[in-house]
């Protein structure tokens, strides 16, 4: 069935039915600061008493920008009780990009958390014809400063008795088919698109999620990617109200697996790059901790694997291997869950992106029963996950209640269910492209398994064929490429040629540590990446991951960048997605030159600040070939 309440309207029912019961909880100054399901609405109300009496009210768009916070969600619930729309932005988004989504929405006010953003906003004000207030909630390094309509949240709220009551009034007369949110696209073929979503397609999801993946009120989760991106809201908001967990915001991003350790969550959810960073860590503390631990690692790391390939196998492990991994469990698996803050999970997903199947066997190896979720913005952010159970690394899962998923005549995966958006903002064009007789076009080619279970094969304009016909999925590879610990990103290049090449980021930090460990000085990243002892590293790592791919689609020339992919130079999206154009237009001379005999490159980029400055960069590449290459 489909939903038939508000988000604010599930707030108010959470607050009546668990008045002092924890919401969320926020870390400051090394404390836990807890927040009841009664404070939660009180400060919602306020927020939202204070707007209306700034003139904010039905159909008007209010922009957030900053890390996690609960004055975020205060905000947004209070603008969605007018009737309005949250629209959020990823906080490392500069100038330009806030400028141009301004400039699309009209908004006429912004909450920015900090100075930081503040800036931002101040910087460009005179360009953003509509805004006329600035709110902010972290007053660190404000006090000198003076603007029209520069206001601290807690001014904005109007602190009396008729709040809440206000607050219902108004939540009563809105409709599940509202439009409540405006969700930034991914951008991966240029200007992120505004895609706009109900209350109705939000908790409709969410309950169809809650199906399949329980979630419990007494849940414990930790929301500390962006509030911006959809994947947290469709975790922290509509599951978080709807199911009643409570939301817990790290104190700091460099906090964040030290406070998920403190916390203990029940739930996880994030993208593969966060997985994929958790297991090169694991890996790189065993390669620097004690010869016996590392020989323990070695032995029993293996047994965890075995155990988790015979599951996603679909059959039932022998009696020896169950002993043996009950023993792993025991000596390491137990006391590594521990140490990462995963004893008490129990619903682990990972969406956004493919996941390698090596990590997910890596987790599933530690007893993480993490699954892959499947799904996009316009969809409220899910249509497919894995069943308990029947978790494997190859799909996707089946659709979840309520959602039907067919294939076009091109292999194209198409969704139909109620979480579908109501379309692009102020973009018919687009909505007409991807809105066709109700269904959703995801512009993803896959197929179905011999069980009904989907399997995604990459975008369908990045599924390639070399010169001599072989079709090849550069994602696919590059997972393959990023399950190495020192390898952060790749890009995988052979559209119309005779082999595969590839530009790897190294990871500075893990790469850096393994230098250090065996006396190699380097100054900066850009120095290290150009070590010969870091390129016969990475040399080995591609020729051991060549090993396990066809032999038609191995890598058979590298180079390692001098600077990582970074979202402010468009490589990437701000969801840390590859923007495989952005990057062969940038790299053009080093991209031809992968593909011929030459040994290196002389190679000169801008890089761009968040501040909207840029210099420019320049520097040797070395230029790589691997046995049996070009």
């Amino acid at each position: 069935m489909t939903y038939h309440k508000t988000l604010p309207g599930l707030l108010i029912e959470q607050a009546k039915a668990r008045p002092n019961q924890s919401a969320l909880r926020e870390k400051e100054l090394g404390i836990w600061q807890t927040v009841s399901w009664k404070q939660y609405l009180d400060n919602a109300a306020q927020f939202a008493a204070g707007l209306a009496e700034l003139g904010l009210g039905k159909g008007d768009i209010v922009i957030l920008i900053g890390d996690n916070r609960p004055e975020w969600l205060f905000a947004e619930l209070a603008i969605q009780s007018l009737g309005g729309m949250a629209l959020g932005l990823y906080q490392d988004a500069p100038a330009d990009e806030i400028a141009y989504v301004f400039e699309l929405s009209q908004a006429k006010l912004v909450v920015a958390e900090d100075q930081e953003q503040v800036d931002k906003i101040l910087s460009i004000r005179d360009s953003l014809a509509d805004l006329r207030h600035i709110v902010y909630h972290d007053p660190k390094g404000m006090a000198g400063y003076s603007s029209d309509g520069l206001m601290r949240f807690e001014d904005v709220c109007r602190k009396d008795e008729s709040a809440v009551r206000d607050f219902e009034a108004r939540v009563a007369a809105l409709s599940p088919e509202d439009p409540c949110l405006i969700a930034t696209t991914s951008g991966t073929t240029g200007r992120p698109k505004l895609a706009v979503l109900s209350h109705r397609n939000l908790l409709s999801m969410a309950s169809n999620l809650g199906q399949v993946d329980p979630k419990r009120p007494d849940d414990e989760f930790v929301s500390f990617l962006p509030l911006a991106w959809m994947g947290e809201q469709m975790m922290a908001v509509a599951s978080a109200l709807l199911f009643g967990f409570c939301v817990s915001f790290p104190e700091e991003p460099d906090t964040v697996q030290e406070n998920i350790r403190e916390i203990g969550p029940h739930i996880l959810f994030s993208p593969p790059r966060v997985w994929e960073n958790l297991a090169a860590r694991v890996r790189v503390k065993i390669m620097e901790t004690t010869p016996f631990k590392r020989a323990l690692f070695n032995l029993l790391m293996p047994m965890g694997e075995r155990y988790a390939q015979v599951r996603f196998e679909g059959d039932k492990p022998g009696l020896w291997l169950r002993l043996a991994y009950v023993l792993a469990n025991a000596l390491l698996f137990r006391a590594l869950k521990d140490r990462l803050g995963f004893s008490r999970v129990r619903s682990a997903s990972t969406g956004g992106a493919a996941l390698g199947p090596d990590t997910m066997k890596f987790f599933h190896a530690l007893g993480v029963n993490l699954k892959q979720i499947y799904g996009q913005t316009e969809i409220a952010g899910i249509s497919c996950i894995h069943e308990n159970g029947k978790v494997d690394y190859l799909s996707v899962g089946k659709p979840i209640p309520e959602t039907e998923i067919m294939l076009s005549e091109e292999g194209e995966i198409l969704s139909r269910s109620p979480a579908v958006f109501l379309g692009y903002y102020k973009n018919e064009k687009a909505t007409a492209e991807t809105l066709q007789d109700g269904w959703l076009r995801s512009g993803d080619a896959g197929h179905f398994d011999d069980q009904g279970r989907l399997v995604v094969i990459d975008r369908l304009k990045d599924v390639m064929l070399l010169a001599g016909g072989t079709r090849f999925s550069p994602q696919f590879v590059e997972n393959k490429l990023k399950f190495s610990p020192f390898i952060k990103e790749a890009s995988v290049l052979g559209r119309g040629r005779d082999y595969l090449t590839a530009i790897i980021c190294i990871d500075g930090e893990i790469a850096g540590r393994w230098a250090e460990g065996r006396q190699i000085t380097y100054t900066t990243y850009q120095d290290l990446a150009a070590k010969p002892e870091v390129y016969g590293l990475v040399k080995d790592e591609v020729a051991r991951i060549n090993a396990v791919l066809p032999a038609d689609i191995r890598v058979r020339r590298f180079a390692l960048l001098f600077k990582e992919f970074d979202p402010d130079d468009g490589e990437m999206t701000r969801t840390r997605k590859v923007r495989r154009q952005i990057v062969e237009e940038r790299y053009q001379p080093l991209v031809e030159a992968l593909f011929t005999s030459q040994e290196g490159v002389d190679l000169t980029v801008s890089i761009q600040y968040q501040d909207g400055r840029s210099r420019r960069m320049a520097g040797p590449i070395r230029l790589e070939t691997m046995e049996g290459g070009a």
